[in-house]
């Protein structure tokens, strides 16, 4: 079975927290995909078609660029805010273009994030960051650590339905 896929065309509109995809045909020999500021610049020769494989996944590409950058300055630092606002301690942390989870905790309390988090709403990102940080206690995801993990947020199973709506990867 085939996955739906999303189109980017001139006219989508798609924006990441902080920028504005920017789609454009253009007189050249090949697709050029460029962060400015606020926008992905995305430009492709005019003999191509804005649905062709290869211009989509340029846009992707530019996308999971912006993504990075905006959970590089934003991610880090609330992992230590609500790290040592509930005294849970870690050892590294890894932003990664992770399709297939959300986040991940090592048995070494190496804590992995997907960088598609910064499509979610903030309260969700805090979410999952307590929840991995929750895994340096708690190794599964038996009655002791949803306990915890719900003494925290106040509704974790709530939230974790909440979060099940939302897709990791750009369809």
């Amino acid at each position: 079975y085939e996955k739906l896929q999303t189109i980017f065309n001139e006219n989508s509109g798609y924006c990441t927290k902080s920028y504005k995809l920017n789609l454009k045909q253009a007189k050249r020999k090949n697709i050029s995909v460029r962060l400015s500021r606020d926008k992905i610049n995305v430009q492709y020769p005019n003999e191509l078609n804005y649905d062709s494989s290869e211009v989509q996944t340029a846009i992707r590409k530019g996308i999971e660029r912006a993504l990075k950058i905006e959970a590089q300055m934003f991610i880090p630092d609330r992992v230590k805010m609500l790290a040592n606002k509930f005294s849970f301690r870690y050892n590294k942390l890894s932003l990664k273009n992770i399709k297939s989870r959300w986040g991940s905790c090592s048995r070494k309390n190496n804590i992995n994030l997907s960088i598609h988090l910064m499509r979610i709403p903030e309260h969700l990102i805090d979410y999952v960051i307590l929840h991995e940080l929750t895994h340096t206690i708690h190794h599964n995801h038996g009655s002791r650590f949803w306990k915890l993990l719900n003494d925290i947020t106040g509704n974790a199973k709530v939230l974790d339905k909440e979060l099940r709506k939302f897709r990791i990867s750009i369809y």
